[in-house]
C-alpha cells in the first residue's frame, strides 16, 4: 500500500537484474513474468557472471565509468535491456538513480540458478541487488530456483516464474524498502507445495571448504551441508517442497544491544 492507503498498481516501473549475467535464461523468465503481471520493465544485468558478489559496488572495468551494451532478450520485444559491466549491487545502485531511464519503484533480482537460503544470503549478488535498492527506499524482490549446487539437471524456470505475480502483489502491499527473498523448488509447477513464511536457517544448503595448499595458495570448494535445518527455516521448508518467503532487512542498528542494558557491562564501558 502507498502511505495514503491507496493500493499500488502493477504498472510500477520495474528494474530487473541478476547475478548470473545478461544471458541467463532465469533473467529472461523473470522479466517475462513481470511483464505478464503488468509491470513496466527495464532489464539491466551483468555482462558476465557475478555470483557471490553480495552488494558490491564494483564495475568490472572502470570504477568511475560503467560499460553498457543494449541487448535483445528472448520473448521481450520492446523491453529495454542492457548488459552492464558491473556487479548487481552497483547496477541496482545506479539504476535506482535513473541510470537506465527513470527511477524504478521495484527492483527484481533473479531468477537465480540455485537457492539463496540461510545466513549465506549475505554473500548472494541476487539478494545483494534487492537489499541495495532498499537502502534508498525501493522495494526489492529476489527470486531463486533450487537447482542443485553442482548446476546439473533441468532447471524449471517456468515454475519459479509462476510465483512472481503473487510475490509482487505481496511486495507491493508491503511498506517501502521491503525486501522479500523467494526460493522455489526445482520441480514442475504441479508439484509445488503452498508458499510459507520462513526464517533463515543457520546455514544454507552448501558451505565452503577451505584448504591451504603446499604452494601457498588457498583452495576454496563448495560442499553440501550435513546439518539438519530447523523445521520452520527456509532450508527445511524448501527441501519439503514449499515455496519459501523471507523478509530481509538491510544494514541497520542493532536495537536489542543498544536498548538492553543487560547486554552491556556498563562498568567496563569507556562511556560509563
Amino acid at each position: 500500500m502507498r502511505d495514503d492507503g491507496e493500493a499500488i498498481g502493477m504498472a510500477e516501473s520495474t528494474l530487473v537484474t541478476n547475478d548470473d549475467g545478461i544471458e541467463s535464461p532465469g533473467l529472461a523468465a523473470l522479466a517475462r513474468a513481470a511483464v505478464a503481471a503488468g509491470a513496466r520493465v527495464t532489464v539491466a544485468a551483468p555482462l558476465s557472471e557475478a555470483s557471490g558478489t553480495s552488494a558490491s559496488l564494483v564495475a568490472t572495468e572502470d570504477h568511475q565509468r560503467i560499460v553498457t551494451e543494449e541487448r535483445a532478450l528472448p520473448g521481450l520485444v520492446g523491453v529495454p535491456a542492457f548488459g552492464v559491466g558491473a556487479h548487481p549491487g552497483l547496477i541496482a545502485h545506479v539504476g535506482c538513480q535513473g541510470a537506465f531511464g527513470g527511477t524504478p519503484d521495484v527492483v527484481l533480482s533473479g531468477i537465480n540458478r540455485g537457492a539463496n537460503i540461510g545466513r549465506a544470503v549475505l554473500h548472494s549478488g541476487t539478494v545483494g541487488a534487492a537489499l541495495t535498492a532498499s537502502v534508498v527506499g525501493v522495494r526489492g524482490l529476489a527470486v531463486s530456483l533450487d537447482v542443485g549446487f553442482d548446476g546439473n539437471g533441468q532447471a524449471h524456470w517456468e515454475t519459479a516464474a509462476s510465483v512472481v505475480a503473487a510475490a509482487l502483489d505481496l511486495l507491493l502491499a508491503s511498506p517501502p524498502a521491503t525486501v522479500l527473498s523467494v526460493n522455489v523448488p526445482n520441480v514442475p509447477v504441479d508439484r509445488l507445495r503452498e508458499p510459507r513464511w520462513a526464517r533463515l536457517a543457520e546455514f544454507g544448503s552448501v558451505r565452503s571448504a577451505v584448504e591451504r595448499l603446499s604452494d601457498g595458495t588457498i583452495e576454496v570448494t563448495t560442499v553440501a551441508t550435513d546439518t539438519e535445518p530447523a523445521p520452520d527455516t527456509d532450508a527445511a521448508l524448501l527441501a519439503a517442497g514449499h515455496v519459501t518467503v523471507t523478509a530481509l532487512r538491510s544494514v541497520s542498528e542493532d536495537q536489542v544491544v543498544q536498548n538492553d542494558t543487560d547486554a552491556v557491562d556498563t562498568a567496563r564501558s569507556p562511556w560509563a
